[in-house]
């Protein structure tokens, strides 16, 4: 006989999200693997990348203009004498040895800068005649030289294990030669949409019944965390199948449901998860939408018979319930899994465009339109008819939060802001 959870447990929003990043601070990531560079983009890194030598390598100017010694200008305008160009890349045997009192050199931006001048004046405050430069403008001591080593020095570590590597990351490897990175596999996530009136996307559904969109929306959101999305059969709102499927879930590194969490009496997945000895870290969160997730782990599971702790989401039904807990609950475990150093949850502030009146009692992420030009920004919900509206969902490209105290918030009033 199927049993429901020994108690529930809901929680606030900041409560529930403590409880997350409490299990993924315990969480270890699992094998890792050798990929080229360009490949390595999205993600996790899990060896330290250090500077294979001083960076820069030499002292270079970031400006086109002049090499020279800053004491030259003390009286101006000043007339130098020219005595050589130093390109980007230039060899050092090309270089002017020494500059000299009263001598500059020509330079380029991210040229070396040669021995004995100590700035780079700017090519707009000079003139050219001949041999002979005139510069109408003084420059402090350093001015516009980055010394060699400024950036980082040799066997610094320049990138931590535990980066999601991005395109500033990627450079950064680049510039110090490591055309392969070793980095942590992709974590397979199990996704699970149970209920009845679910079909599948190429079906007609029937009068009552809707074309299954969470696992697709939840496999682009697994793909943009970095993780591997395995989609299972949707689920039957019957016992045994239900269970069959939530075990063969509980083999991967994650697993994912949607539906049958809420209070119905078809809402089955609790009642499975209890009788596989489920641990429930909460069984809702004082949220909208997305009042009824779920959060544990369950023992069984593991592939080669032995038991083995698999976390595990029991996401809200509606789609854009389903895609806020998601970004909210599920991508901190995630991200731990693949290896991902914790990081915590921030969100913007924008502007309100117009007024918002609302009940209390609940954190809400309603959708909204960030909008603007430049650093003029504002922010306004989209007309939407509940969680189930994905619709108005891809018309907006945020969400506003709005505290669970608040029933009003007058238009210009500044507001948090969640990016999807």
């Amino acid at each position: 006989m199927s049993v429901p959870p020994a108690s529930s447990t809901v929680l606030t929003f900041e409560d529930a999200r403590r409880v997350v990043e409490q299990q993924a601070a315990l969480l270890r990531p699992g094998a890792t693997e050798s990929v080229d560079l360009l490949a390595a983009t999205g993600r996790v890194l899990a060896e330290p990348v250090a500077a294979d030598r001083d960076l820069p390598p030499f002292p270079r100017t970031t400006r086109d203009g002049y090499a020279l010694r800053s004491a030259d200008l003390s009286h101006l305008p000043a007339s130098l004498e020219v005595i050589g160009e130093i390109k980007a890349g230039e060899k050092l045997e090309r270089m002017p040895h020494h500059i000299a009192s009263g001598q500059a050199a020509s330079i380029m931006t991210g040229a070396p800068v040669p021995p004995g001048a100590d700035a780079v004046v700017m090519v707009e405050y000079t003139l050219q005649h001949g041999k002979q430069v005139e510069i109408s403008r003084s420059v402090a001591q350093g001015e516009n030289i980055v010394p060699r080593g400024a950036e980082a020095r040799q066997g610094a570590v320049l990138l931590a294990r535990g980066v999601r590597l991005n395109e500033a990351d990627i450079a950064l490897a680049a510039s110090v030669g490591k055309s392969r990175l070793q980095v942590y596999r992709r974590l397979r996530v199990a996704v699970l949409t149970t209920g009845d009136e679910i079909v599948d996307v190429d079906a007609t559904p029937g009068p009552t019944q809707i074309r299954n969109s969470n696992s697709y929306s939840l496999r682009a959101q697994i793909q943009r965390a970095g993780g591997e999305a395995v989609l299972l059969p949707v689920a039957p709102d019957e016992f045994e199948g239900l269970r069959r499927l939530i075990e063969a879930g509980l083999k991967a590194d994650l697993l994912l449901m949607t539906g049958g969490v809420s209070m119905g009496r078809y809402d089955l997945v609790e009642q499975v998860l209890s009788e596989l000895h489920a641990e429930f870290f909460f069984t809702g969160a004082r949220i909208q939408p997305g009042r009824p997730v779920v959060f544990g782990k369950c023992g069984a599971g593991s592939p080669a018979g032995e038991p083995r702790a698999t976390y595990f989401f029991g996401l809200p039904g509606n789609p854009v319930s389903t895609m806020v807990t998601f970004e909210l609950f599920a991508r901190p475990v995630l991200a731990a899994l693949e290896g991902e150093s914790p990081r915590s949850l921030m969100f913007l502030h924008a502007p309100l465009k117009k007024e918002i009146r609302i009940k209390t009692g609940l954190k809400r992420f309603l959708p909204a339109l960030l909008s603007g030009e430049f650093e003029r920004s504002e922010v306004e919900l989209v007309a939407w008819q509940g969680s189930g509206d994905i619709a108005a969902t891809a018309r907006a490209n945020c969400y506003i939060v709005i505290p669970e105290d608040r029933d009003r918030i007058a238009a210009g009033e500044w507001v948090a802001v969640m990016m999807r």
